[in-house]
């Protein structure tokens, strides 16, 4: 008899969370906002809209029991499965311990380190930390990611891809990534199920950035501040930029009117405003970058 060869769990974390039981029954340990996709005909969907490549490097965050790392491992022969929680460990451990495209990572999501290389991410995100994930993964556009679908909370999914613009990360984020929803999921679909429905996120690197990436510090620092009131007319909000001369030719390159609400301008339109700082009000950049 062929002797079982032991998966090896690479732990970059000494602290594990999490209670013993309940795994079997779908409850999450102690994790909160932890709901498990269980749906595999959607699991096996998402996967296939993923388009992935077998020499890609693919990353599953919060693994949890490894359904969705069972579908991605079909397709890629480097799947990233990070997990802190101990039971789930053990789950994913016994489960692909024959299965070398699977390396499972015994660390916390928060404080995993990103591949200096290319690299896709497909994963059914804890709710209660989506917003941190979502920084971690497209705060920094020198990294790597290539493109991302990801399961979150609905709620969160259309303030990350709404139209009015209220906070200046989300902003930062939408100057070098393309953030789409690609379809909603019923929580009936998740163990245990939330309280909301789920979304699927489809996030894909623009071949063109607005803004060079040089300059995403400065620019969240400068648009930070125009964003507190999202309502209020670019006539106002820019005021404070440009002169009445400069505000002119920068409403006349947006094709807006003064009245125009600044949190709902596009990316394009936001790059337009910042090229004109960048050659009309140098000192304004430096000040930021300073900062």
């Amino acid at each position: 008899m062929r002797k079982q060869k032991k998966h090896k769990r690479i732990n970059r974390n000494m602290s594990k969370g999490g209670k013993d039981g309940n795994i079997q029954r779908g409850e999450p340990p102690n994790f909160p906002g932890q709901h498990l996709l269980h749906n595999k005909g959607i699991i096996k969907g998402i996967v296939k809209q993923a388009s992935i490549q077998r020499e890609e490097t693919v990353i599953d965050f919060g693994a949890g029991k490894g359904v969705m790392t069972e579908a991605i491992a079909q397709k890629s022969n480097q799947v990233l499965a990070v997990e802190k929680d101990v039971n789930f460990l053990t789950v994913l451990e016994r489960k692909f311990a024959d299965n070398h495209c699977v390396k499972v990572i015994d660390q916390d999501i928060l404080r995993f380190a990103l591949p200096k290389k290319a690299f896709v991410v497909v994963s059914n995100i804890p709710y209660a930390i989506t917003t941190p994930i979502m920084k971690t993964l497209l705060g920094n556009p020198y990294n790597h990611l290539s493109r991302a679908l990801i399961v979150m909370e609905k709620g969160a999914a259309k303030r990350f891809t709404s139209q009015r613009i209220k906070d200046d990360y989300v902003l930062q984020w939408r100057m070098y990534f393309d953030i789409r929803i690609a379809r909603y999921i019923s929580k009936t679909n998740f163990a245990p199920p939330p309280k909301v429905d789920s979304a699927l996120v489809i996030i894909t690197r623009k071949k063109q950035p607005c803004i060079a990436c040089q300059h995403a510090n400065a620019f969240r620092k400068v648009v930070k501040p125009l964003l507190k009131k999202p309502d209020m007319p670019i006539g106002i909000a820019l005021a404070q930029l440009f002169t009445h001369k400069q505000l002119k030719i920068v409403r006349k390159k947006l094709g807006v009117d003064n009245q125009f609400p600044i949190g709902y301008l596009s990316e394009r339109q936001w790059g337009m405003i910042f090229e004109t700082i960048v050659h009309h009000v140098p000192r304004y950049i430096k000040n930021n970058s300073r900062r």
